[in-house]
Order: structure tokens, then C-alpha cells, then sequence
């Protein structure tokens, strides 16, 4: 009997391919990048066959370093960045055009038409929790409906990144429970919102057939399997959105347990068997457990924040074969810099934003930096931002939704960071734990989650005995005041420049399309 799953964790800049044992061990990684198209401003477009040829790359790839066998693979999942839309044609069921993606805000319009049928924006917030914006996936739909009508006319259904590479695997068009519930999906009914869809104009017979995490949607068909390298028919399970990946992957699935991700985007999340209506841009999804709920405050940006400025400021140092690993030299050149950045300040909304601001037309801004500020500065201000962002989420939660979280868990990308972690551990003020393999927390999470689809684990529950943790930080005191200061004029920089951002961005757009 085979002892090992493939999990696929398909982000915005790649594919990363992850051969996970059954007691959660990483085994193997292998990760392909893909490219993001901006064909218009606020668009962001990508091409499903680089999905796809990801994947295959990067299954060979673990398969040759882990020299594992094809038939001890029990089974392959896929957590997926969310909100991607894949019309697929029904003739040949091949993609009708590029995927829109979540980073794409191209439907501003479509949202306001569409909550001006709910009586407008405040109206809707009462039911739905949130205003909509230009980046979510109804909105973006009824804009394909109205500006690209021939593609949706012959679109048979239209799938998002996890539904599309389980599509090239089985052959079957399904959408899973987590991924769904950020188009349309009745939480306590486990469907699509049937009423809502018809009322908006949107076609119910477009939607996909919805499934669990846990469910086995089919075996990889002949196509895929000559194509990896694996066997015909291994089982391929539902997966999830990556935000539910990470989430059980984190290992803080007992109800109120809380995480922080942070790779490109960042966000906080909180297991639950409550379900809520939304506020100050968070949600509350399905999570990958069928009987919970995610909620979840995310932030447009958190590490692309800190790419931006790699990209920008540090590239003599990116370029000089000297340097290994360019954020680990960020990472230290942050130590010169004292707590509070010497009063300058970055809010991280470089391309708007969901929460706690739910609103397209922010962005960012270095606040009152100065001749003495240096390029150290800026670097320092990036990461705190960060926290600063994180922290408000923090106390939205705590306020509004009643869930303390003293402890945070942290995953992805960043949480290999030790100075980021102290910071955020000081701004926020809360102890903050970080797991084993914390880029590949999404990873393990689908797989241990088709290890309970296949029976090994009883339940989810089980799995927090799994996941461990290997590094703490604690609060520094003395940097309390100073953070505790540098957060209330964060707080206040979005509403005072907030008709600002409005005035400039709405403007720019209307003049691009």
C-alpha cells in the first residue's frame, strides 16, 4: 500500500508540487512559475495550460528527487488561489479565454449594478456582510455577460483554478465546497444561491456541480496519467481554496484556533462551526472541514509588498551572485533600523484592498518620510505596514466577532522570517508560533485533508496532533508604546486620504476603458 499524497499548491506565481507522507511529513517540493498578464489596468490575467504544464513539471520533478514510486501515491489534491474564472466551451471543453483572476478588479461597475438591485450598497452589506467590489466573482461574471457576450454564450460553465487543473486530471467539471463559497454558495444549504444568481441575470445552468474536500471526484484519466508519469486512476480528491488549505495546514482548526498566512496576500483566519455575517471587508467561508466555516479578513497584498520593494530597491543585490537569498539580506538589514521606522509609516495597499478597508481604489502610500529617511527606512516601514494592517484585522475580529486570539500561527512564505515575526509579535502583542515547513502549510493541508477523504484520519480534529510547531515569539515591551503609537496614525491615514484615493483611481479608470 502506498503511503504518500501529491498535493498541488497553485498560487499566483506558480505551481508548487508537494509529496506529503501520511503523517504530514514534507518529502519532496518542487515548484514552476507562471506569468500574470495586466492586458488593461486593474486586470490580471493568467493562461490555465501554465497551470496545467505546472503541474506536470513539478509531479515529474518530486517523483525523480523523492524517487517514490507511482503506485505508492494514495492519492493527489489541489488547493488553488480562489476567485479564478475559466469559461469553458462545451463543444471541446477547452478554456473560451484567459482565466480572470483574483487580483483583477475590472467590475467595479458590475458590483454597483448589482447591489443597486438590492437597493444599494448599504442595503446589501445588511444580508451579505460586505459590500461587493470590482474584484469579486459575481460581479466579474455579469461583466463577462455583458462585455465579452460571445464567450458566454458559448461557455458550458465556468471553473476556478482548483475545478480547472481537477478538470485536467478527471475529466469531470466540479466545483468544491470552499472554492464555491466565493462566488455564491448557501453556507447552511451547502448549494449555490439559486434565487440570487437567477435575480442578478446570471445563468444557473453556467454553475458547476458542486463538491466536498474530501470527496473522491475520479481517478487520473489516460491523458494526465502519460502526462505525469503517474498511474491511471489514482484517486484525486476535491482540495480546496488555498486560504482553507492553509487553515488546516496551520494546524489551528479547533474552534477559535486563528492563523496568519502570509505570502503574496496575507490574511487572518478563524475555525468555526458558527456562521456570521461579514463586516469591515471579512468574511465568512466555507472551510475545508464540510461542517465549519472560515472566517476570514484578508489583505490584498502582504508579500508582494515585500517584492515590490526587493524589485525596486534592492536590485544591485538581487544581481550580485553574492547575495543567496536577497529577502534573508532584507531580513537583516532591518535589524539597523530602530522599532517605528523613525516615524515613517507604509500603508500595503498597492492593489487595494478587502479588509479591514473593503475598497478597489486605495492604494499605497509612504507617510511622512523625510531627507533623513533611508532606503532602510522604507524597508522597515514595508514590514510593519504589514503588522500594523494585520493588527487592525486582529481587533476586528476580537471586537466584532467576539473570538480573542492570543496566539497566532503563523504560515507561508514570510513566517521564514524571523525579524518579520518579531515584529508582528510586538505590534500586535501576541505570541506567535510558527510550524514546520511553513511555505508548504497549504500543501499539507489538502493532503492530510484527502487523508481524512480516504479514512486514515478519522476527522479533522485529529489532524492538530499532526502539525507541529517549531519556533515561538513572545512581545518585546519596549517597543510597546512606540508601535502602540505608530498604529493609531496608521489607523487614520485611510480616512483622511481616502476621497483622495477615490478621486484619483475612479478617474484613471474611467479614462482606460
Amino acid at each position: 500500500m502506498g503511503k504518500y499524497f501529491l498535493a498541488h499548491d497553485a498560487g499566483t506565481g506558480g505551481n508548487k508540487a508537494v509529496l506529503v507522507d501520511v503523517n504530514g511529513n514534507v518529502c519532496s517540493t518542487a515548484f514552476v512559475p507562471y506569468v500574470t498578464h495586466y492586458p488593461h489596468p486593474d486586470w490580471a490575467e493568467q493562461d490555465p495550460e501554465d497551470w496545467w504544464q505546472a503541474v506536470v513539471a513539478t509531479t515529474k520533478a518530486v517523483m525523480e528527487q523523492s524517487r517514490v514510486s507511482p503506485n505508492e501515491i494514495l492519492g493527489i489534491a489541489y488547493t488553488t488561489q480562489l476567485l479564478g474564472i475559466v469559461p469553458m466551451n462545451g463543444s471541446d471543453s477547452v478554456p473560451l479565454r484567459p482565466a480572470i483572476i483574483w487580483l483583477d478588479g475590472r467590475a467595479p461597475h458590475e458590483a454597483d449594478k448589482m447591489m443597486a438591485k438590492f437597493l444599494g450598497p448599504r442595503v446589501f452589506s445588511l444580508f451579505a456582510g460586505i459590500p461587493l467590489t470590482g474584484k469579486d466573482g459575481l460581479p466579474k461574471l455579469l461583466w463577462l455577460k455583458a462585455n465579452e457576450p460571445e464567450v458566454y454564450q458559448k461557455m458550458d460553465c465556468f471553473l476556478d483554478v482548483n475545478g480547472y487543473l481537477t478538470y485536467r486530471a478527471t475529466g469531470e467539471k466540479v466545483m468544491e465546497w470552499s472554492c464555491a463559497s466565493a462566488f455564491g454558495f448557501e453556507y447552511a444549504k451547502k448549494e449555490w444561491m439559486h434565487g440570487i444568481i437567477k435575480y442578478i441575470g446570471l445563468d444557473e445552468a453556467k454553475f458547476p456541480r458542486l463538491i466536498r474536500s474530501i470527496d473522491k471526484v475520479g481517478g487520473l484519466t489516460k491523458e494526465a496519467a502519460n502526462a505525469t508519469g503517474l498511474l491511471e486512476g489514482t484517486p484525486v480528491f476535491g482540495g480546496g481554496g488555498d486560504v482553507m488549505g492553509t487553515a488546516i495546514g496551520s494546524g489551528a482548526i479547533g474552534e477559535g484556533d486563528g492563523h496568519i498566512y502570509l505570502g503574496t496576500s496575507g490574511w487572518v483566519g478563524v475555525s468555526t462551526a458558527k456562521s456570521f455575517i461579514g463586516d469591515n471587508g471579512i468574511v465568512c467561508m466555507q472551510s475545508s472541514e464540510p461542517d465549519k466555516a472560515l472566517l476570514m479578513a484578508e489583505m490584498e497584498t502582504a508579500g508582494a509588498c515585500l517584492k515590490w520593494i526587493a524589485d525596486n530597491f534592492y536590485q544591485a543585490e538581487k544581481a550580485d551572485p553574492k547575495v543567496k537569498n536577497v529577502y534573508a539580506l532584507m531580513d537583516e538589514r532591518t535589524k539597523t533600523v530602530p522599532a517605528g521606522s523613525d516615524g515613517l509609516i507604509c500603508t500595503p495597499w498597492i492593489y487595494g484592498e478587502r479588509a479591514p478597508v473593503s475598497d478597489t481604489w486605495v492604494r499605497s502610500t509612504f507617510f511622512n518620510l523625510s531627507a533623513s529617511h533611508t532606503r532602510e527606512h522604507m524597508l522597515r516601514a514595508v514590514y510593519e505596514g504589514v503588522a500594523y494592517n494585520l493588527r487592525w484585522l486582529i481587533e476586528v475580529v476580537e471586537k466584532k466577532f467576539k473570538y480573542p486570539l492570543p496566539v497566532l500561527r503563523l504560515i507561508g512564505g514570510g513566517a521564514r522570517g524571523e525579524p518579520w515575526m518579531q515584529i508582528i509579535s510586538d505590534v500586535t502583542g501576541r505570541r506567535v508560533e510558527v510550524v514546520a515547513h511553513p511555505m508548504e502549510a497549504g500543501a499539507v493541508g489538502v493532503a492530510l485533508t484527502a487523508a481524512v477523504g480516504l479514512g486514515i484520519y478519522p476527522d479533522f480534529l485529529s489532524l492538530k496532533k499532526v502539525v507541529r510547531v517549531e519556533r515561538e515569539f513572545l512581545p518585546q515591551g519596549c517597543n510597546e508604546v512606540c508601535y502602540d503609537e505608530m498604529y493609531q496614525t496608521y489607523r487614520k491615514i485611510y480616512s483622511c486620504l481616502h476621497d483622495l484615493y477615490h478621486e484619483v483611481n475612479e478617474a484613471r479608470f474611467s479614462k482606460c476603458q
